[in-house]
Protein backbone atom coordinates (compact mmCIF):
# COMPACT_ATOMS: atom_id res chain seq x y z
CA UNK A 1 0.00 0.00 0.00
CA UNK A 2 1.12 3.61 -0.48
CA UNK A 3 1.07 5.01 3.43
CA UNK A 4 1.49 8.49 5.00
CA UNK A 5 2.87 8.70 8.58
CA UNK A 6 3.02 11.71 10.55
CA UNK A 7 4.69 11.56 14.12
CA UNK A 8 7.85 10.05 13.99
CA UNK A 9 8.72 10.54 18.04
CA UNK A 10 9.93 7.85 19.95
CA UNK A 11 7.12 5.59 19.27
CA UNK A 12 5.95 6.76 15.42
CA UNK A 13 9.45 5.87 13.76
CA UNK A 14 9.80 2.39 14.76
CA UNK A 15 6.35 2.19 13.94
CA UNK A 16 6.80 3.77 10.11
CA UNK A 17 10.08 1.45 9.99
CA UNK A 18 7.95 -1.89 10.67
CA UNK A 19 5.70 -0.78 7.69
CA UNK A 20 8.46 -0.30 5.41
CA UNK A 21 9.79 -3.73 6.39
CA UNK A 22 6.70 -5.22 5.38
CA UNK A 23 6.91 -4.09 1.83
CA UNK A 24 5.25 -0.62 1.86
CA UNK A 25 5.84 2.72 0.25
CA UNK A 26 5.74 5.07 3.40
CA UNK A 27 5.60 9.03 2.61
CA UNK A 28 6.83 10.45 5.42
CA UNK A 29 6.40 13.85 8.38
CA UNK A 30 7.97 14.92 10.99
CA UNK A 31 7.95 18.35 13.36
CA UNK A 32 11.28 17.29 13.00
CA UNK A 33 13.32 16.11 10.38
CA UNK A 34 12.34 12.40 9.11
CA UNK A 35 15.10 10.00 10.67
CA UNK A 36 17.46 9.51 8.14
CA UNK A 37 17.02 6.12 8.97
CA UNK A 38 13.55 5.25 7.29
CA UNK A 39 14.55 7.28 4.39
CA UNK A 40 17.55 5.05 3.88
CA UNK A 41 15.36 2.19 4.08
CA UNK A 42 12.86 3.55 1.53
CA UNK A 43 10.78 5.67 3.01
CA UNK A 44 9.89 9.61 1.12
CA UNK A 45 10.28 12.69 2.94
CA UNK A 46 7.57 15.14 2.54
CA UNK A 47 7.32 18.60 2.98
CA UNK A 48 3.88 19.24 4.62
CA UNK A 49 1.19 17.05 5.88
CA UNK A 50 -0.91 17.60 2.39
CA UNK A 51 1.73 15.96 0.34
CA UNK A 52 1.76 13.01 2.34
CA UNK A 53 -1.94 12.83 1.83
CA UNK A 54 -1.90 13.52 -1.88
CA UNK A 55 0.94 10.12 -2.54
CA UNK A 56 -1.04 8.07 0.33
CA UNK A 57 -4.26 5.54 0.47
CA UNK A 58 -4.30 5.53 4.06
CA UNK A 59 -2.48 7.83 6.44
CA UNK A 60 -1.50 7.48 9.75
CA UNK A 61 -0.88 10.07 12.67
CA UNK A 62 1.18 9.22 15.45
CA UNK A 63 0.61 12.82 17.47
CA UNK A 64 1.29 14.20 21.10
CA UNK A 65 -2.28 15.84 22.12
CA UNK A 66 -5.44 16.75 20.40
CA UNK A 67 -4.46 20.31 19.10
CA UNK A 68 -2.06 17.93 16.88
CA UNK A 69 -4.08 15.76 15.23
CA UNK A 70 -6.57 19.18 14.12
CA UNK A 71 -3.65 21.34 13.20
CA UNK A 72 -2.10 18.62 10.95
CA UNK A 73 -5.34 17.30 9.80
CA UNK A 74 -7.35 20.43 9.19
CA UNK A 75 -4.49 23.31 9.24
CA UNK A 76 -2.62 24.94 6.19
CA UNK A 77 -1.67 22.57 4.00
CA UNK A 78 -3.33 19.81 6.01
CA UNK A 79 -4.17 16.44 5.44
CA UNK A 80 -8.08 17.12 4.84
CA UNK A 81 -6.60 19.80 2.18
CA UNK A 82 -5.99 16.22 -0.16
CA UNK A 83 -9.25 15.19 0.99
CA UNK A 84 -11.36 17.70 -0.75
CA UNK A 85 -12.51 16.16 -3.98
CA UNK A 86 -15.88 15.07 -2.76
CA UNK A 87 -17.30 11.67 -2.54
CA UNK A 88 -16.85 9.37 -5.12
CA UNK A 89 -17.82 5.29 -5.95
CA UNK A 90 -20.39 3.58 -4.61
CA UNK A 91 -19.17 3.66 -1.15
CA UNK A 92 -19.59 7.74 -1.41
CA UNK A 93 -16.05 8.15 -0.13
CA UNK A 94 -12.63 8.85 -1.66
CA UNK A 95 -10.36 5.80 -0.87
CA UNK A 96 -8.40 7.79 1.56
CA UNK A 97 -8.44 6.61 4.78
CA UNK A 98 -7.02 8.57 8.19
CA UNK A 99 -5.58 6.45 10.75
CA UNK A 100 -4.94 8.38 13.78
CA UNK A 101 -2.87 6.25 16.77
CA UNK A 102 -2.92 9.51 18.91
CA UNK A 103 -3.95 9.84 21.95
CA UNK A 104 -6.47 12.23 22.25
CA UNK A 105 -9.79 13.37 23.26
CA UNK A 106 -12.74 10.86 22.44
CA UNK A 107 -15.05 13.83 21.96
CA UNK A 108 -12.81 15.69 19.22
CA UNK A 109 -11.87 12.32 17.60
CA UNK A 110 -15.56 11.71 17.15
CA UNK A 111 -15.98 15.30 15.37
CA UNK A 112 -12.58 15.19 13.36
CA UNK A 113 -13.88 12.05 11.80
CA UNK A 114 -17.22 13.78 10.98
CA UNK A 115 -15.39 16.31 9.45
CA UNK A 116 -13.45 14.10 7.47
CA UNK A 117 -16.21 11.87 6.48
CA UNK A 118 -17.54 15.36 4.78
CA UNK A 119 -14.95 15.56 2.66
CA UNK A 120 -15.55 11.94 1.73
CA UNK A 121 -12.65 9.80 3.73
CA UNK A 122 -12.77 7.50 6.14
CA UNK A 123 -11.80 7.46 9.60
CA UNK A 124 -9.76 5.40 12.40
CA UNK A 125 -9.10 6.11 15.47
CA UNK A 126 -6.59 3.17 16.77
CA UNK A 127 -4.51 4.69 19.75
CA UNK A 128 -1.56 1.84 21.71
CA UNK A 129 -0.27 0.84 24.54
CA UNK A 130 2.96 -0.89 24.96
CA UNK A 131 4.74 2.10 25.07
CA UNK A 132 8.77 2.51 23.66
CA UNK A 133 9.48 -1.45 23.92
CA UNK A 134 6.11 -1.96 22.10
CA UNK A 135 6.69 0.37 19.32
CA UNK A 136 10.19 -0.92 18.52
CA UNK A 137 9.21 -4.93 18.73
CA UNK A 138 6.09 -4.48 16.73
CA UNK A 139 4.23 -5.78 19.89
CA UNK A 140 1.89 -2.71 20.61
CA UNK A 141 -1.62 -3.43 22.06
CA UNK A 142 -4.05 -1.82 19.31
CA UNK A 143 -7.31 -0.13 20.11
CA UNK A 144 -9.81 0.62 17.14
CA UNK A 145 -12.73 2.65 16.60
CA UNK A 146 -14.19 3.06 13.05
CA UNK A 147 -16.63 1.41 10.58
CA UNK A 148 -15.76 -2.41 10.69
CA UNK A 149 -15.15 -2.49 6.31
CA UNK A 150 -12.63 0.26 7.12
CA UNK A 151 -10.54 -1.42 9.84
CA UNK A 152 -10.65 -4.80 7.85
CA UNK A 153 -8.73 -3.29 5.31
CA UNK A 154 -6.45 -1.59 7.78
CA UNK A 155 -5.91 -4.71 9.79
CA UNK A 156 -2.51 -6.17 8.21
CA UNK A 157 -0.88 -2.77 9.35
CA UNK A 158 -1.95 -2.95 12.36
CA UNK A 159 -0.56 -6.48 12.35
CA UNK A 160 2.89 -5.36 11.46
CA UNK A 161 3.15 -2.70 13.98
CA UNK A 162 1.24 -4.40 17.10
CA UNK A 163 0.57 -8.28 18.75
CA UNK A 164 -2.89 -7.76 19.58
CA UNK A 165 -5.38 -5.75 17.73
CA UNK A 166 -9.10 -5.15 18.68
CA UNK A 167 -12.03 -3.43 16.91
CA UNK A 168 -13.52 -2.05 19.85
CA UNK A 169 -16.46 -0.70 18.27
CA UNK A 170 -17.64 3.12 16.07
CA UNK A 171 -15.45 5.86 16.03
CA UNK A 172 -14.25 7.26 19.71
CA UNK A 173 -14.20 3.69 21.08
CA UNK A 174 -10.29 3.41 20.49
CA UNK A 175 -10.11 6.65 22.17
CA UNK A 176 -12.02 5.40 25.09
CA UNK A 177 -10.73 1.97 25.53
CA UNK A 178 -7.18 3.87 25.76
CA UNK A 179 -8.29 6.65 27.98
CA UNK A 180 -9.66 3.66 30.58
CA UNK A 181 -5.37 1.76 30.06
CA UNK A 182 -4.18 4.75 30.96
CA UNK A 183 -6.44 5.04 34.57
CA UNK A 184 -5.21 1.51 35.13
CA UNK A 185 -1.46 2.32 34.01
CA UNK A 186 -1.11 5.22 36.32
CA UNK A 187 -2.68 3.80 39.01
CA UNK A 188 -0.55 0.28 38.66
CA UNK A 189 2.80 2.81 38.74
CA UNK A 190 1.06 4.52 42.03
CA UNK A 191 0.66 1.30 43.82
CA UNK A 192 4.09 -0.66 42.66
CA UNK A 193 5.52 2.70 44.01
CA UNK A 194 3.88 2.87 47.29
CA UNK A 195 4.79 -0.92 47.75
CA UNK A 196 8.27 -0.62 47.39
CA UNK A 197 9.01 2.59 48.75
CA UNK A 198 7.28 0.97 52.09
CA UNK A 199 9.77 -1.86 51.98
CA UNK A 200 12.59 0.19 51.49
CA UNK A 201 11.76 2.36 54.06
CA UNK A 202 11.09 -0.34 56.57
CA UNK A 203 14.78 -1.80 55.37
CA UNK A 204 13.74 -4.54 53.09
CA UNK A 205 16.20 -4.51 49.89
CA UNK A 206 13.42 -3.52 47.19
CA UNK A 207 15.26 -5.56 44.80
CA UNK A 208 14.67 -8.76 46.55
CA UNK A 209 11.00 -7.67 47.48
CA UNK A 210 9.66 -7.13 43.75
CA UNK A 211 11.37 -10.64 43.11
CA UNK A 212 9.45 -11.86 45.97
CA UNK A 213 6.01 -10.74 44.75
CA UNK A 214 6.97 -11.33 41.19
CA UNK A 215 5.50 -14.60 41.74
CA UNK A 216 2.16 -13.56 43.67
CA UNK A 217 -1.44 -11.86 42.69
CA UNK A 218 0.67 -9.03 42.92
CA UNK A 219 2.70 -9.08 39.71
CA UNK A 220 1.99 -7.25 36.58
CA UNK A 221 4.36 -5.72 33.89
CA UNK A 222 4.14 -2.59 35.41
CA UNK A 223 5.86 -4.27 38.19
CA UNK A 224 8.16 -5.90 36.22
CA UNK A 225 9.27 -3.37 34.07
CA UNK A 226 8.72 0.03 35.90
CA UNK A 227 9.49 -1.97 39.55
CA UNK A 228 13.00 -2.19 38.37
CA UNK A 229 13.18 1.48 37.06
CA UNK A 230 12.20 2.52 40.08
CA UNK A 231 14.89 0.32 42.28
CA UNK A 232 17.92 1.09 39.03
CA UNK A 233 16.73 4.90 38.76
CA UNK A 234 16.14 4.68 35.53
CA UNK A 235 13.71 7.54 34.22
CA UNK A 236 14.67 8.23 30.71
CA UNK A 237 11.60 8.09 28.98
CA UNK A 238 9.97 5.59 27.66
CA UNK A 239 6.62 7.20 28.09
CA UNK A 240 7.25 11.05 29.30
CA UNK A 241 5.21 11.99 32.73
CA UNK A 242 3.80 15.23 30.65
CA UNK A 243 2.09 12.92 28.18
CA UNK A 244 0.41 10.71 30.94
CA UNK A 245 -0.82 13.76 32.19
CA UNK A 246 -2.55 14.39 29.07
CA UNK A 247 -4.46 11.06 29.19
CA UNK A 248 -5.50 11.69 33.15
CA UNK A 249 -6.88 15.15 31.84
CA UNK A 250 -8.85 13.17 29.60
CA UNK A 251 -9.62 10.89 31.46
CA UNK A 252 -10.85 13.44 34.39
CA UNK A 253 -12.60 15.65 31.35
CA UNK A 254 -14.62 12.58 30.28
CA UNK A 255 -15.72 12.05 33.88
CA UNK A 256 -17.14 15.49 34.58
CA UNK A 257 -19.02 15.15 31.43
CA UNK A 258 -20.36 11.46 32.61
CA UNK A 259 -21.18 12.28 35.69
CA UNK A 260 -18.48 10.07 37.30
CA UNK A 261 -16.02 10.14 40.19
CA UNK A 262 -12.78 8.40 39.25
CA UNK A 263 -10.70 9.75 43.04
CA UNK A 264 -7.95 7.64 42.60
CA UNK A 265 -7.17 9.27 39.02
CA UNK A 266 -7.16 12.28 40.90
CA UNK A 267 -4.46 10.86 43.15
CA UNK A 268 -2.29 10.13 40.05
CA UNK A 269 -2.90 13.14 38.36
CA UNK A 270 -1.30 15.28 41.67
CA UNK A 271 1.31 12.80 41.83
CA UNK A 272 2.24 13.58 38.47
CA UNK A 273 1.80 17.51 38.63
CA UNK A 274 4.51 17.45 41.76
CA UNK A 275 6.95 15.25 39.57
CA UNK A 276 5.78 18.39 37.01
CA UNK A 277 6.58 20.99 39.63
CA UNK A 278 10.39 18.70 39.91
CA UNK A 279 11.50 19.38 36.51
CA UNK A 280 10.04 16.35 35.89
CA UNK A 281 7.66 16.34 32.75
CA UNK A 282 10.27 14.72 30.96
CA UNK A 283 10.90 11.92 33.19
CA UNK A 284 9.39 8.43 32.39
CA UNK A 285 6.53 8.36 34.06
CA UNK A 286 7.38 5.51 36.38
CA UNK A 287 9.23 8.26 37.88
CA UNK A 288 5.95 9.09 39.78
CA UNK A 289 7.67 7.06 42.80
CA UNK A 290 9.81 10.24 43.17
CA UNK A 291 6.80 12.30 44.53
CA UNK A 292 6.01 9.84 47.36
CA UNK A 293 9.60 9.76 47.86
CA UNK A 294 9.67 13.43 48.40
CA UNK A 295 6.76 13.21 51.24
CA UNK A 296 8.53 10.29 52.91
CA UNK A 297 12.15 11.94 52.49
CA UNK A 298 13.44 8.51 51.41
CA UNK A 299 14.40 7.26 48.19
CA UNK A 300 13.39 3.79 46.90
CA UNK A 301 16.94 1.87 47.24
CA UNK A 302 18.91 3.87 49.50
CA UNK A 303 21.01 2.41 52.30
Amino acid sequence: MNIGFIGLGIMGAPMAGHLIAAGHSLFLKSRRAVPEALVAAGGTACATAAEVASHADIVILMLPDTPDVEAVLFGADGVADAIKTGKTGKTGKTGKTVVDMSSISPIATKDFAARIAERGGAYLDAPVSGGEVGAKNAALSIMVGGDEADFGRVRPLFSAMGKTVTHVGPVGSGQVAKVANQIIVALTIEAVAEGLLFASKAGADPAKVREAITGGLATSRILELHGKRMIDRTFDPGFRIGLHQKDLNLALEGARALGVSLPATALAQQLFSACVANGGAAWDHSAMVRALELMAAHEVGAA
